[in-house]
């Protein structure tokens, strides 16, 4: 079976959004925030660094432009689509390692 969906590249980031969909609405939002704050924390080292890549590539570009249609259970919830939507925008390895850290801290 091929996956569609550009996030279903990394087992991670599967697990990690089974795991957020089985959570307290309450509890998705405080993870949420977190996940935004580490982001944009990642984004700040890298202006500081200037190592940002020119591109997060045409499927993230892609992913990004279908949330709007709110198909994906987690675009209905306001804190995660944002969370998600922000660390979609990252370099491929740090987007993995959060999803690595949101496994290891809700298994």
């Amino acid at each position: 079976m091929e996956n569609k969906r550009w996030y279903d590249k990394y087992s991670e980031s599967r697990m990690a959004l089974d795991l957020l969909k089985n959570l307290h609405s309450t509890i998705q939002s405080k993870l949420s925030n977190d996940i935004i704050n580490v982001a944009s924390a990642i984004k700040t080292v890298h202006r500081e660094n200037e190592t940002a890549p020119l591109s997060i590539g045409l499927e993230r570009v892609l992913g990004l432009y279908q949330t709007n249609k709110g198909r994906r259970w987690y675009d209905k919830q306001p804190d995660l689509s944002v969370a998600i939507k922000t660390i979609s925008t990252l370099p491929e390895s740090d987007y993995v390692n959060i999803m690595e850290g949101i496994c290891m801290s809700l298994k």
